[in-house]
């Protein structure tokens, strides 16, 4: 798949780059330019660092930098709204789609002669309107998010020196999110991420005993037994993992073996990216609320796409509809997780729950 070019190009005010992705622009029809920056705003240093743990052979990123960026504002002051008369914002235009930017306050190191590989962090906004949500986006829209990540990790992926891209997204103050504007990131890491290399590790010990994928082979158990799937498409299966950690984890997984969202053929992304609508949508219609959520793909490292099967991992903590999993002892330090639902009860319920309706 190649993936669509962004509409229009331009740069903020402290030279960031950012990207416009538009929904439905005739390729006859030349987009206008990226509207100018106004505001008069200079670079914020990047104080993020790679610390190795000798301990567990596992990198930790510092990003002290980040205790300074804007947290929780209000409707009014939010910094991915349009921009307008008097109050500009991250995106200077006056109404958009969908925009990618780079982020003020990355979370991972630029370059420097005495420092590791540098990273990039992005930003990904899904609309204009403040109070929207991903499951309830109509299907031109996703299809436009899904050809902006796309289109985003595979310019990513293609840079030097980086080592593994993942898109996800965080929702919920539960979380931690510190702007509720519907938008999720994009990070490209220098190093690969624990839980990626663990992946590898298991998955390279199947290939060489079997010869086959063990993702292909996950999800062919899944489909044969049928009590954890709760949706299934031409493209894409979603199911509750066998060994669910969180309350509800659902794993939204291409038929075809491919590990990276940048080669999905166009069909098969549009499937995949409103399988996963379908099932936080189900989350939410499930609880009657807009549940906590992360929700982040899974794919192989950049430079060798074929040794993980892609996936799209959605988790929530929402065990009840008054009460959160917790991460306490046992998971945060020992990493032993405790699930308080049952895996086959999670997909029984999200199955009996109404699925998305095509185009809304």
């Amino acid at each position: 798949m190649t993936p669509p070019p962004a509409s229009r190009a331009g740069r903020l005010a402290d030279g960031r780059a950012i990207w416009y992705f538009d929904d439905d622009l005739p390729r006859s029809v030349p987009p206008d330019p990226a509207p100018p920056d106004p505001r008069s705003i200079s670079r914020v240093g990047s104080y993020a660092e790679l610390r190795h743990d000798p301990l567990v052979d596992e990198w930790v990123i510092v990003a002290t930098h980040r205790q300074d960026r804007v947290h929780l504002p209000s409707a009014e002051e939010c910094p991915l709204c349009p921009s307008r008369p008097g109050q500009p914002t991250e995106i200077p235009a006056a109404s958009y789609d969908v925009v990618v930017f780079e982020n003020r306050f990355p979370s991972l190191p630029a370059g420097a002669p005495d420092r590791p590989p540098a990273g990039r962090a992005e930003v990904v906004v899904y609309a204009a309107d403040h109070r929207a949500s991903f499951a309830d986006l109509p299907d031109d829209r996703l299809h436009t998010i899904g050809g902006a990540w796309a289109a985003r990790i595979a310019a990513l992926e293609a840079e030097a020196g980086i080592a593994h891209v993942m898109a996800f997204e965080n929702r919920g103050e539960e979380i931690g999110v510190t702007l509720h504007h519907p938008h999720g990131q994009i990070y490209a890491f220098p190093v690969l991420p624990p839980r990626i290399e663990r992946l590898l590790t298991v998955a390279d010990a199947h290939r060489q005993r079997t010869g086959t994928c063990l993702g292909c082979a996950v999800l062919a158990d899944e489909v044969s037994d049928g009590t954890r799937v709760v949706s299934e498409t031409p493209h894409a299966v979603a199911y509750v993992p066998r060994a669910a950690r969180w309350p509800y984890e659902v794993h939204v997984v291409p038929r075809r073996h491919v590990g990276s969202l940048s080669r999905l053929g166009p069909e098969e992304l549009d499937d995949l990216v409103r399988s996963g609508a379908d099932v936080l949508g189900r989350l939410d219609r499930l609880f009657g609320r807009r549940v906590p959520y992360m929700a982040g793909w899974l794919g192989a490292p950049a430079r060798d796409p074929d040794r993980l099967h892609l996936r799209w991992q959605i988790v929530s903590p929402q065990r009840s509809a008054a009460k959160l999993k917790f991460l306490a002892g046992s998971e945060s330090l020992a990493g032993a997780f405790i699930n308080d639902v049952r895996p086959e009860d999670a997909a029984a319920r999200l199955r009996a729950t109404a699925g998305r309706v095509h185009g809304t």
